[in-house]
C-alpha cells in the first residue's frame, strides 16, 4: 500500500474508534488476555508522549500497566518452585516421631521434640506437632491410661498367666490340667492334672509354682487368670504373700489371656490330638515330656524363634557342614506314645 492509502486507512480507523467511544459513553471496554498481550507488544516500545497522541480504546497508562503485569507474571512463573510449600520432613524422622509417641503415650510434642534434640535430630517443635496431627495422634495428649496390649508389653518380664483346660482319657474320665506360662520367656509350667480340681489341690499347685519360680530366680509381679470358680480365694492369698498381684480377665474375653490360651491350642494340636491318653499317670507323663520339649527345643515366634531355656545356636556358615547335614531323631520316651510327628530333630 502507498503512504496515501495508509493515511486514508488510519483516518478511517480513528473515525470508527471515535464513533465507538461515542456510542459506548461511560461503559468500559473489556479486553481479553490475548487482546491485552497484542496491544502491549505493539505499543509499549513507543514513548509516552506519542501514546498520548494516539486514539486508543484504552488509556496509555493502562497499556503500560498491562505490560508491567505481563513481565511480573512471567518472572513469578519462572521463579516459582517446582514443589510449592516447605519441603516435606524426611521419612525416617517422621517414623521416629510416631514411634516415640506410640511407645510413650504420655509424651506431648514438646517432650518428643526434646528427645529428638538429645538424639541429635534437629527439627522444629511445630514440625513434630504437624507430624502427630497428620497421623491422627493428639500432639498434646492426656493419654494417662494405657491399653491392655501396652500393659502386656510393658510388664512382660514380670508377667505370668495361668489357666485350666480339659481333656478326656480313653476310659471317658475328664481330666483338668492347670498350666502357667511366663510371658517374657514363654516358659511353660505344668502344675498338675486331676479329675477333681479341689481347692486343696489348686492351692498346693500354686505353692509349687511359687517355689519353682523362687528356685529358678524368676521374679513376677502379676498373674493373669480368668474368673473360673476352680480358683479358690486361698489361691490369690498365696500369690499375694509372694508379691504377685492377680489380674482378672474380662468375662468371656479369652483374648485378655491370649498367650496361655494360644499355648493350650498348641498343646492340643501337637500332643493331645495325636496321643491316646490312658489315665492320669500317662497324661502327666506325656505333658511333662512335652513341657521339656516346649521349653528346651521348640522355637517360638513371639521371642524371635528362640527357645525359653536355651538360646539359639550359632548359625552354620561352613559350606562343607551345610552340604553334609545328618539328622538324629531321639524320641520322648517309650511310654509316652507321642509318635514320630512330635520328635525333635538335632543336627549332628
Amino acid at each position: 500500500m502507498s503512504d496515501w492509502d495508509k493515511d486514508i486507512e488510519i483516518l478511517a480507523l480513528r473515525h470508527q474508534i471515535a464513533v465507538l467511544q461515542r456510542q459506548l459513553g461511560d461503559t468500559r471496554m473489556r479486553f481479553n488476555p490475548a487482546d491485552r498481550a497484542l496491544l502491549t507488544a505493539l505499543l509499549h516500545p513507543l514513548p509516552r508522549q506519542i501514546l498520548h497522541r494516539l486514539r486508543l480504546l484504552a488509556r496509555p497508562d493502562t497499556i503500560l500497566r498491562w505490560h508491567r503485569d505481563l513481565i511480573r507474571r512471567r518472572h513469578a512463573r519462572m521463579s516459582r518452585p517446582k514443589r510449592p510449600g516447605r519441603p516435606r520432613t524426611i521419612r525416617s524422622v517422621r517414623v521416629l516421631v510416631l514411634r516415640l509417641a506410640k511407645e510413650n503415650p504420655s509424651w506431648g510434642y514438646r517432650r518428643i521434640h526434646g528427645e529428638l534434640l538429645v538424639l541429635g535430630v534437629k527439627v522444629a517443635a511445630s514440625t513434630v506437632w504437624q507430624i502427630l496431627t497428620d497421623a491422627g495422634t493428639d500432639p498434646a495428649p492426656q493419654r494417662a491410661s494405657s491399653t491392655w496390649a501396652q500393659f502386656l508389653r510393658s510388664q512382660a518380664d514380670v508377667l505370668l498367666a495361668c489357666d485350666f483346660f480339659e481333656t478326656v482319657t480313653l476310659t471317658g474320665t475328664r481330666m483338668y490340667v492347670l498350666v502357667a506360662i511366663e510371658h517374657a520367656q514363654r516358659r511353660i509350667h505344668i502344675l498338675g492334672a486331676t479329675p477333681h480340681p479341689t481347692a486343696a489341690w489348686v492351692t498346693q499347685a500354686v505353692r509349687n509354682l511359687v517355689m519353682d519360680l523362687q528356685d529358678a530366680g524368676r521374679r513376677a509381679r502379676f498373674l493373669i487368670r480368668d474368673r473360673d470358680g476352680k480358683f479358690p480365694q486361698l489361691f490369690d492369698v498365696i500369690l499375694a504373700d509372694a508379691g504377685i498381684e492377680i489380674v482378672l480377665s474380662g468375662v468371656q474375653m479369652p483374648r485378655m489371656n491370649s498367650i496361655v490360651e494360644r499355648w493350650v491350642q498348641t498343646c492340643r494340636h501337637e500332643l493331645l490330638d495325636r496321643v491316646l491318653i490312658w489315665n492320669q499317670r500317662h497324661l502327666l507323663h506325656a505333658l511333662h515330656e512335652y513341657e521339656q520339649f516346649y521349653n528346651n527345643h521348640r522355637p517360638h515366634q513371639g521371642i524371635a524363634n528362640a527357645r525359653p531355656l536355651q538360646p539359639l545356636p550359632q548359625p552354620i556358615t561352613e559350606p562343607a557342614q551345610i552340604g553334609q547335614l545328618a539328622m538324629n531323631r531321639p524320641g520322648f520316651g517309650r511310654d509316652s506314645l507321642l509318635g514320630s510327628g512330635n520328635q525333635t530333630g538335632q543336627v549332628a
